[in-house]
């Protein structure tokens, strides 16, 4: 039996994505395995959306031929993203990696390993289908808790953002059928599972029609929450131009639908979102934030921002700083622009930031996200949340950790508490990133 180790870098779908890629192996009979030196065939599953993504997977390779090296019949390939984006030319690139393979050609991965592995020739299979959602796959729980899982609701996208290549490595936007969908969650809720994420490029997109008309997201959500009132479901990402009231209104009716939304902003210019296509203006974007408030007050917020994209102005910088002024984020992943290959903005737009500017830029966002999110936290304290426990605190084997349903972290003495519990928890303490609690009797 050959054995595999699957290493995986980037977004949820990449994670969801390597376990899609587990289940197909095993059911040829390869055992995933996960040590690495034991491993016949390592398998990357790479991310395309910086350059900084990919030079961590060019360094990963570097180290990898130490291990080559002490097992020759070792193969390497590339999976996801980077593979779409470079295809053949990764395997040039970079002597050690033997095949390469896009997001939509998992099925043909036992042949490629063999045909690699018995023919001794390289492998490249990137074409991208219009089709593909693998929704007959029972995926693997690679390296899971028992407690959350993801499920692929979705798969590509097609709002074509200037900056953006993920429509490039992973095609056009397709639904998966809601029964296959809602029938993993309720296995997953069967085996002991207490939360499913459901994951899309754009969950507000999903889409499936029927002969008695169409499924959209917010009945989605619907059918997943009333699986079980003791499952959560969480969902991401969501895009501020499909944000519609229906979902906010099904996410208010059911508690166990988690309140926490992600909802990239990215600038709060409305001349550099027009430049980054991102169809929505500051002022759409602030009345959805006045929905989901609307909604659900008590709502956590979390969103993306980029600093320094083609031609912002300092006045354009400072007015991002001003839309998280206005909307106060729980979190946001915050980076500088990084040109892609191929993107709109490659093509047509100018990349005249300095690179000392972006960065200075990038650090105010930081740091003022840093302070917002502190007295955000400081909110907390006094309250008592209804906390899923996740498991044993990074500092102490005493404490345990888990989340609330706006996603926060709480950590807390264990006493007899065990990982997959839901209970009370009150907030006495926080940072700027995580909420220190105590036990409230059960």
């Amino acid at each position: 039996m050959k054995k595999v180790y699957i290493e995986t870098y980037g977004c949820q779908m990449n994670f969801a994505d390597s376990e899609i890629v587990a289940s197909l192996l095993k059911k040829e009979g390869y055992d995933v395995t996960t040590e690495i030196g034991e491993a016949d065939y390592v398998l990357i599953n790479t991310c395309a959306i910086r350059d900084n993504a990919e030079q961590r997977i060019r360094k990963r390779l570097r180290e990898l031929r130490a291990l080559q090296q002490r097992n020759t019949g070792l193969r390497i390939g590339i999976l996801g993203c980077m593979a779409e984006r470079l295809q053949s030319q990764l395997m040039v690139e970079e002597e050690n990696v033997s095949f390469v393979v896009g997001p939509d050609a998992y099925r043909q991965l036992p042949s490629i390993l063999a045909r690699v592995r018995e023919q001794g020739v390289k492998a490249a299979e990137t074409e991208l289908s219009t089709t593909e959602t693998y929704a007959d796959i029972e995926p693997v729980r690679l390296g899971s808790n028992g407690i959350s899982a993801y499920i692929s609701i979705m798969r590509g996208c097609q709002n074509y953002c200037a900056y953006c290549v993920v429509p490039y490595t992973r095609g056009r936007e397709r639904s998966r059928d809601p029964e296959t969908i809602v029938a993993e969650a309720r296995d997953l809720y069967a085996h002991g599972y207490k939360e499913v994420t459901l994951l899309g490029q754009n969950v507000n997109s999903y889409r499936w029609r029927t002969d008695d008309g169409e499924v959209g997201f917010a009945e989605l959500m619907a059918r997943v929450a009333e699986i079980s009132p003791r499952l959560r479901v969480r969902f991401a990402t969501s895009h501020p131009k499909d944000l519609s009231d229906g979902l906010l209104e099904v996410m208010a009716k059911y508690d166990n639908i988690c309140k926490c939304i992600h909802l990239p902003v990215q600038s709060g210019s409305d001349r550099i979102l027009k430049l980054m296509n991102r169809h929505y203006d500051s002022a759409w974007y602030l009345d959805r934030i006045a929905a989901i408030r609307r909604y659900m007050p008590d709502c956590s917020i979390t969103t993306d921002v980029i600093a320094g994209f083609c031609t912002e102005t300092e006045e354009e910088h400072q007015m991002t700083l001003d839309m998280f002024r206005k909307v106060r984020y729980d979190y946001a992943y915050m980076f500088k622009f990084s040109m892609r290959p191929n993107t709109y903005a490659e093509k047509h737009l100018q990349d005249d930031v300095p690179e000392a500017e972006k960065t200075r830029r990038l650090e105010e966002i930081i740091a003022l996200q840093g302070q917002i999110a502190l007295e955000n936290n400081r909110k907390e304290i006094g309250r008592v949340y209804e906390v899923l426990v996740e498991g044993e605190s990074h500092r102490s084997k005493e404490r345990l950790f888990g989340r609330n349903s706006q996603n926060k972290v709480i950590v807390f003495d264990r006493h007899e508490v065990q990982p997959g519990q839901y209970v009370k928890v009150k907030v006495v303490d926080c940072t700027a990133a995580t909420l220190l609690g105590e036990l409230c009797a059960q």
